[in-house]
């Protein structure tokens, strides 16, 4: 049984950082996408950034780069996300998602190409 926990949300003022992690278990070390998403209240859930696990390539949204960084350690099959010079709106709740095995166009966000989804981690910046 795949399962991915979040850590590490909670709340910072504006121009702060914060590091998520997401810890995967129930599935080897196969490549594959995996990825943050947010979803902010009122909001429909969008991509933040994702990396291809084979080679560690990674994405982001336009709205975050240059502030969050992507990493992973694959031994641990653990996914971080730095998130450096926070702004309020960046407030949102956190998921960690990772696709099946062996999918590796990681860079649509497409969130049907997800099959497994963490419980997600609450985000809240303020000004």
């Amino acid at each position: 049984q795949v399962q991915l926990v979040e850590s590490g949300g909670g709340s910072v003022q504006a121009g702060g950082s914060l590091s998520l992690s997401c810890t995967a278990s129930g599935f080897g070390s196969s490549r594959r996408c995996m990825g943050w998403f947010r979803q902010a209240p009122g909001k429909e859930r969008e991509g933040v950034g994702t990396i291809y696990t084979g080679g560690g390539v990674t994405y982001y949204a336009d709205s975050v780069k240059g502030r969050f960084t992507i990493s992973q350690d694959s031994t641990k099959l653990t996914l971080y996300l730095q998130m450096n010079s926070l702004k309020p709106e960046d407030t949102a709740v956190y998921y960690c998602a990772a696709s099946p095995p062996y999918v590796s166009r990681c860079s649509s966000f497409n969130q049907e190409s997800f099959r497994y989804w963490g419980q997600g981690t609450q985000v809240t910046v303020s000004s």
